[in-house]
């Protein structure tokens, strides 16, 4: 009994301890969830009725938004064909394209088939006026080339429908928000860049590349479908209400075919965004296949190479040789590839260019260098032969030139004794080297200093005459 009257106080305060503990556990997730909900809640700051208004106010296309559409493809079609994104943005800042697919997703959203009827008229008239812009601009324009801007607009991929759905998502948000978010408007219309596919398209039109035109195409409906598609699900998601009909058959008729209007239009995005991201997965694939099993393979030479997605067919083009067994390795590892299973696999070898012929060329090419460093040596020997020859030559020329002067210089000064010759090289100025005419004499020991001196001055003058030089200097 005292056992009892012992543990009761302290088994109640342990119950009251977790009792208090689980309240306080739900009172903080009660808060968190409360917070969370008016963190990402919209629905309190929107205008329904303001928003409305403006989109239909953008959904007209006369007067002054003709013009802005013309004024913006052209600057546009300029950035593409210079290659310059900044030009490009700045002709998505000012395009008016985005009010007819806002009005399509509103119209759908509401059942507003008048206003339906109005967007899609316009959209179509300015889908035309724009591929028409587009297409006369680089027909007559001469400088037209496949730049990166361009190239990038031909071939849409995963990423491309996320940024047409999340940018549509943004944009209709921005709009449903009491006030204006211009910077958020403009953010998106950069983001799902509508321009550039239309004067891609018009681009390849105008150049008769039709797969172009087809691929920026298809990213314009991907763009227009996914930003539509965004806007009826977010207006969907904040109850805007429905348009109301005096006649309920009407209206009936109406809703069905908003509905049957809204299923056409999720067909195709739904073929699209499948068919993109299978799409993007082969390319994914590939991209590490040739990685993996091509490019980090030293034993194999890769030239070129080509995956056709329509044909399931990859081409390798390879320069050297390729086994039969190199081939089925390759197979095979395309195999272990989910994405390329299904793709038939074309290896080229080139023969020509084998590596047995690679070395056959290169060995051949060491010996025509041997050859010709061979001969270089040979006519350098020949060339100092000649220059030892002509030294040669030119020191029995001296000496008989000598044997002439030594006699004569005799005759005209008897008291000589002693008469030499020598070429000396020198340099007054340190940059130039010339060369002096030196002779050296010894004279009759009978004769003075000054006699000795009036005749070196005197067989100076002689020698000078001789040999027609002036450079030339006697020692005594």
């Amino acid at each position: 009994m005292n056992e009892n009257l012992n543990t009761e106080p302290g088994s109640s305060k342990t119950e009251q301890s977790k009792a208090a503990v689980k309240k306080d556990a739900l009172g903080l997730w009660f808060s968190l969830k409360i917070f969370l909900i008016e963190l990402i809640d919209f629905r309190h700051d929107t205008d329904r009725e303001a928003t409305v208004i403006a989109i239909k106010a953008d959904i007209p296309f006369k007067g002054a938004t003709v013009w802005i559409l013309i004024c913006s493809i052209i600057v546009a079609s300029i950035g593409l064909n210079t290659n310059s994104t900044a030009v490009v943005i700045g002709a998505m800042l000012i395009s008016p394209l985005m009010g007819p697919i806002l009005g399509i997703g509103l119209s759908i959203a509401i059942n507003d088939i008048d206003t339906l009827r109005k967007s899609l008229i316009n959209l179509v008239i300015m889908l035309v006026l724009s591929l028409f812009t587009a297409f006369l601009f680089f027909f007559v324009f001469p400088l037209n080339q496949d730049t990166s801007e361009l190239l990038g607009r031909v071939k849409p991929d995963i990423r491309d429908v996320f940024i047409a759905f999340f940018g549509g998502l943004a944009l209709i948000i921005a709009r449903t928000k009491k006030g204006t978010i211009a910077s958020v408007v403009f953010g998106v219309a950069i983001a799902t860049a509508l321009m550039p596919p239309l004067c891609t398209a018009g681009y390849g039109l105008s150049q008769g590349n039709w797969s172009y035109f087809q691929g920026a195409m298809h990213l314009f409906a991907i763009n227009t479908i996914f930003i539509a598609f965004a806007t009826i699900l977010v207006l969907k998601i904040l109850r805007f209400p429905m348009v109301i009909y005096a006649n309920s058959k009407r209206r009936k008729n109406i809703s069905r075919f908003a509905t049957i209007i809204a299923i056409l239009a999720m067909l195709p995005a739904s073929w699209s965004f499948i068919n993109v991201l299978n799409e993007t997965r082969v390319e994914s694939d590939y991209k590490t296949y040739l990685n993996l099993e091509i490019k980090d393979n030293n034993s194999l030479w890769l030239r070129s190479e080509k995956i056709e997605q329509s044909k399931k067919l990859i081409t390798l083009n390879f320069n050297g040789e390729i086994t039969e067994a190199t081939k089925s390795d390759l197979l095979n590892e395309l195999n272990g590839y989910e994405y390329l299973r299904d793709f038939s696999l074309v290896i080229n070898g080139n023969t020509n260019r084998s590596s047995d012929k690679i070395l056959e060329l290169y060995d051949l090419a060491i010996y025509k260098i041997e050859e010709r460093e061979t001969a270089i040596s040979t006519l350098k020997k020949e060339i100092d032969s000649l220059k030892l020859a002509a030294a040669s030559d030119k020191s029995i020329l001296d000496l008989n030139i000598f044997s002439n002067l030594f006699k004569d210089a005799k005759i005209q000064f008897t008291e000589l004794k002693y008469f030499g010759y020598s070429k000396m090289l020198f340099s007054s100025d340190f940059r130039k080297i010339d060369t002096l005419t030196v002779f050296r004499t010894r004279w009759d020991s009978s004769l003075n200093d000054s006699q000795v001196r009036a005749r070196v001055d005197s067989i100076k003058i002689w020698l000078k005459l001789e040999l027609g030089e002036e450079s030339i200097e006697v020692d005594w």
